[in-house]
């Protein structure tokens, strides 16, 4: 079970597919197939049942992606703790979509100039899935609005401030003017999937106008959330950050909800020099405003 047939092994199982799965790893597919066949073998269980042309996982297989996922980010860790001045290797990224558009373009271009050893994957998601992910060793950290709906308090991860963003509700045009939650007259809310924190923001403001949480229209970017809002039926909550990247933002009545603070988040005792390298891009980042100082003291 050597850690190059726990790679293939995983990137199967992230794939979804023999086919994609060697186009990623730039192997043959009967190579693919070879080496997980021996895997099976040697750990005496079928790791996938075969679908056609999908692989998914067995029972035995969720069990094995997870030590696949601790062994290889360890053996990644450990490999860069070896050349501790010299940010190299692979750093998966997690972020939410609004801090992927409005904020890391800059530092993540900043950070390729310097250190072009080092490879960066982004994933984006809602701030719950990305905290999972972290613990899961699915991602090295993750730039998250704090706190994620649902976190447990205890959850192994250290957590350092780095931008506080001003959050807005977006409302029809039409919409008379608002001042408290009790002025609102529409009761659905356009946002992304359960786990993001800005959904649960916008959820207990609007909780406060009939005592009863919004109907909920689940949608996976802020162009079609908008685009809802505008439809004159729900409300939408938008960091102002994104309206502010907006050529021609929509014709819209936007309503002061307050900051939210976004965080870099990594598992507690994780430190390795790529991570060290994209906090220093972070925080001098010069189209980042209102960036904290890190604190790495702080804990979930």
């Amino acid at each position: 079970m050597d850690l190059v047939a726990l790679e293939i092994f995983r990137t199967v199982a992230h794939e979804g597919s023999v086919t994609r799965a060697a186009e990623r790893l730039g192997r043959a597919q009967s190579n693919v197939t070879t080496r997980v066949q021996q895997l099976e073998e040697q750990l005496g269980a079928a790791l996938f049942l075969r679908e056609g042309r999908r692989m998914v996982l067995t029972p035995a297989g969720a069990t094995l992606q997870g030590y696949a996922e601790r062994l290889l980010a360890l053996a990644e860790e450990a490999r860069q703790a070896l050349h501790p001045g010299t940010p190299a290797g692979h750093l998966r990224i997690g972020a939410m979509e609004s801090t992927a558009a409005a904020r890391l373009p800059a530092p993540l271009a900043q950070l390729h100039a310097r250190w072009p050893a080092l490879v960066l994957e982004l994933r984006t998601a809602p701030s719950r899935q990305l905290v999972d992910q972290v613990l899961a060793h699915e991602l090295d950290c993750a730039l998250v609005a704090w706190p994620p709906p649902g976190l447990d308090d205890e959850a192994p991860v250290q957590r350092t401030p780095v931008w506080t963003e001003s959050l807005l509700l977006a409302l029809p045009a039409s919409h008379p003017p608002v001042e408290t939650p009790t002025d609102l007259r529409v009761h659905t809310l356009a946002a992304f999937a359960h786990g993001c924190t800005y959904r649960r923001i916008g959820e207990d403001w609007m909780r406060q106008a009939t005592g009863q949480a919004p109907q909920v229209l689940e949608l996976a970017s802020y162009p079609a959330i908008l685009a809802c809002v505008a439809g004159g039926r729900c409300a939408g909550v938008v960091p102002e950050a994104v309206v502010d990247l907006l050529h021609t933002p929509p014709a819209l009545r936007w309503v002061p909800l307050g900051p939210c603070d976004t965080v870099l988040v990594h598992r507690t005792g994780y430190a390795t020099p790529a991570l060290a390298a994209l906090q220093a891009a972070l925080h001098g980042a010069q189209d980042a405003p209102a960036v904290l100082a890190p604190d790495s003291s702080l804990r979930s």
